[in-house]
Formats: structure tokens, sequence, C-alpha cells
């Protein structure tokens, strides 16, 4: 699982480390680290490195003598020759690197003018910088962070630096993970400076291909029968949107749960029946519900009903408009932005430039987990760690995508997950599933659904590609 640390973590963590080394050591890390992660530019180009104050800066000038090495031409832009890392210049400097007014015909950069501790957005010589590189467009490599970024909220509230790729290190940030900010970070690498003795708790979290061990505990055994792997009650659909039905019963039977009982209308249930003969029609007891995708009219009765009975549940679409001023049980909600913005009494411009915020306001406002669905779809919960899911393809953005993955997070809670495990392994395997389909595109959701058995397979037993 990949971890991300706020910004007074990582700082704590470095003292830590650095009381343990001899000088400069932690410093010689980082630059060669940063300088083999920009093997891509070759020998004889021209890279220009704008080079801001302190040790973000003395990263990157200290990585230029490496590069100097290679046969790479530095250029170096100084945002401010009275607070720049003086030792690292002067080692660039005796390596061959060349000082220059402004950046100008480089087709490679290297933004270093701040670090994961200056305040976000960009002003002054930094935002002219910005726009050169805005309009010149050379390929940007990154020093830790984006500068310019929100690193702990993950916001782009200013001016920020936009790059290919992003070298870290120790560990990730928030910015880096969470949207909008990663979307600026471009190819993320970490290179290991010896930090992970020494960090706390994450402060994000993302699930990966060797996080199988997640559902260790909803597994079947010899033992198993449809009953204890859990039975999972759906009130989907509606004579308006039927299909919704059908998908989430798709998702659902794709997932670990031994039995789903449908609740509908009498047609609907035939219809859903008649599709999916394993499925029951009709109220009975269940261990989780999902409650919500394409219903009509009839969702808030469905989602009280639902919760008479005491046991998790899945909300979404329609019964998101209906939820209790507090949960008393456990419930994972699964809004997207629009939704979560109506929820919360604000627009869905603001819930997209700052998803962690909100979605981690929603949580604690319903005692609930909340999975915010989006390009990075995040899954909050008090008290933990924010998950951030790296899966899926653009292609998944399709109608009905989203009754299929409530559907796989509701078996995924019959079957015994607690709702953070349970909404951030179904968005991993419901975004690994859409690439799994068809790599190249399009889908629809149903091919979603097909594909989930065979990529929960693959995570359980560790050889996910």
């Amino acid at each position: 699982m990949l971890s991300a640390h706020t910004v007074g973590d990582i700082r704590a963590a470095e003292e830590a480390l650095a009381a343990t080394l001899p000088d400069g050591e932690l410093m010689r890390r980082a630059a060669r680290g940063l300088a083999d992660s920009l093997g891509l530019i070759p020998a004889g180009e021209v890279v220009v490195c704008l080079i801001g104050p302190g040790n973000n800066g003395g990263d990157a000038l200290y990585a230029a003598t490496h590069l100097l090495d290679r046969g790479v031409r530095v250029d170096l832009c100084l945002l401010d020759e009275s607070t720049v890392h003086a030792e690292g210049l002067a080692a660039a400097q005796a390596a061959g690197a060349q000082l220059v007014k402004a950046p100008g015909g480089q087709h490679w950069c290297l933004d270093a003018i701040f670090g994961i501790g200056a305040r976000p957005g960009l002003t002054g010589k930094a935002a002219e910088w910005e726009s050169w590189l805005d309009h010149e467009r050379p390929y940007t490599f990154v020093v830790d962070v984006p500068s310019g970024v929100d690193v702990d909220g993950a916001t782009l509230p200013g001016v920020h630096i936009g790059a290919e790729a992003t070298v870290t290190f120790g560990t990730y940030k928030n910015a880096l993970l969470a949207d909008p900010a990663a979307g600026a970070a471009g190819t993320v690498s970490l290179v290991d400076i010896g930090l992970a003795p020494h960090l706390p708790s994450p402060s994000i979290e993302a699930i990966d291909a060797f996080d199988g061990h997640l559902l260790d505990r909803a597994l079947p055994d010899e033992r198993s029968h449809k009953y204890s792997r859990g039975v999972l009650g759906i009130a989907a659909g509606s004579e308006q949107y039927a299909g919704a039905a059908h998908l989430c019963v798709a998702g659902a039977q794709a997932g670990l749960a031994g039995m789903i009982r449908f609740v509908g209308s009498a047609a609907l249930s035939q219809r859903v029946v008649d599709r999916a003969p394993e499925v029951v029609a009709g109220r009975g007891r269940v261990q989780a519900w999902v409650v919500g995708p394409g219903s009509g009219d009839d969702a808030e009765s469905q989602l009280a009903m639902a919760l008479e009975d005491g046991v998790p549940v899945v909300v979404d679409a329609s019964a998101l408009q209906h939820v209790p001023d507090r949960f008393e049980v456990p419930a994972l909600l699964t809004p997207h932005a629009g939704e979560l913005a109506a929820m919360l009494d604000t627009t869905r411009e603001q819930v997209e430039g700052d998803p962690l915020g909100h979605a981690t306001a929603a949580a604690q406002r319903w005692n609930a987990t909340v999975l915010l669905k989006g390009r990075r779809t995040l899954v909050a919960q008090t008290g933990a760690p924010t998950r951030v899911n790296l899966s899926g393809s653009a292609w998944l953005g399709t109608a009905g995508a989203g009754d299929v993955l409530a559907g796989f997070a509701g078996s995924l809670l019959a079957a015994g997950l607690d709702p953070r495990d349970a909404g951030s392994v179904a968005a991993y395997l419901h975004g690994v599933a859409s690439v799994q389909a068809n790599p190249d595109g399009p889908i629809v959701a149903t091919d979603v659904a097909y594909a989930l058995p065979s990529a929960v397979a693959a995570f359980v037993r560790g050889d996910l590609a």
C-alpha cells in the first residue's frame, strides 16, 4: 500500500533521520536519487533548473553535478541569490553549471522553486517562470512537489507548476496522490532516503496490487455456505431506470457475498430474477444493504427499510437525498461531486476544487464512510487515513459504472469487510476491471461487471498484472 504523510510529520521524520546521519548525508541521498531519476535527459541536452531557497533548491543543485558528470548541460535560474543554498550553488558551478537570468530555449526543465514548506500559489518571478513553462512546454521534472500546490490539502489555490514527472523523497505527499493537485504532478517516482522508520501513520493511503490480504477475512473456506458468506439486500432500480437494478446486481454477483436478495416492484423483481436466476426476490434476513442506484420516488422508504435492519448499508444515488442526521449503523456513502455538493449545500466546483476536504467533512458530518467518486476516488472515514484510488481508465466514466461499483462494494460489506475496506477495495478492483475489460476502450458498465471476478481472483492470488 502506498502511503502519504503531512508536511509536519515529514519534517519531524527528516529531523529524526538526519540526527542519525553525518552532516549533509540526507541531501546527498536525495540529490543522488534525483539525478538517477532524470535519466530520460540525454547527454548533450540542456536542462534549466529553476532554483528556489533552501534545501529543495539544494537538492537540485547537487543533482546538477551528477547530470553534468554524464554530459548533460545545466543552466541555473535563481529565484533569489541571497536565499539560495550556497554550498550547492558553489558545487554546481564548479562542476560546470551556468547561471542564466531567465529560462529560454531549453527543452528540459527542473522545478526546484519551492518544497513542501512553502505557501501555495506562485507570485513574482516564480509566476513569470510558470508562464514561460506554460507557453514553451519543455519537458518538466519536479523536485519533491510541484511548486505552488497546497501540499497537505491537495488543492490548487493559485498559480502552480504543472509537470510531466515528479521525483519525491522518503514518502508520498497528499498533493501527489489526491486530486486536483495530483494532476499537476505527472508520473510520480519515490526515492528511498531511509525515512520510513521515522514516519508515523500516514494521512493518505492507496491500495496496490499486493494488498489482496485485505480480502482474507471475507474469503470462503471448505466450511462456508451461502448464508455464512453473507447475504446482501439490494433495493435499486425503478421503471425508469430498470438497468440500474441489473447492473447493481451484476456488480454484487462479482463480489464475495453468498446470496443476493432483491427488493423492488413485482415487475422489476421478475425482470431481475429472469436475468440473474441466482437472485432471490423479496425481503429477508441480510448482512448488508445497497440502496439507491436508479431508485425512484421510493428511495426514502427503501433507505428507512434498510436502516431498520440495523446492518451495514451502502447508500448511493437518489438515496443520498434522504440520509439521516447521523448514521447509527456502519454506512458507506457513494456520491459523485454533484451529489456531495447537494448534501453539503455547496457547489460541484467547490467539491471538485477540494475533494479531500469535502469528503473528510462529510464523513464526520454523517458518522459514515464517504466514497467520493472521481478521477481519483477518495474513501474517507473519521479517525483513519483517507484512501485514494489510483486504478482505472478514462473509459470508466460510462453510464452504469457507479451502479456496478455500489453492488460490488455491498457484496464485500455483506461478506464481512468494514465500510472503509469494502469501499476502497471495491474502487480499486472496479478500476482494475475496467482496464482488463478492454485496455484501449471503449467499455460499458456490463464489461466491468464481467471482468470483476477475474480481477478479484488475481488480487487474492497476488499476481494482479
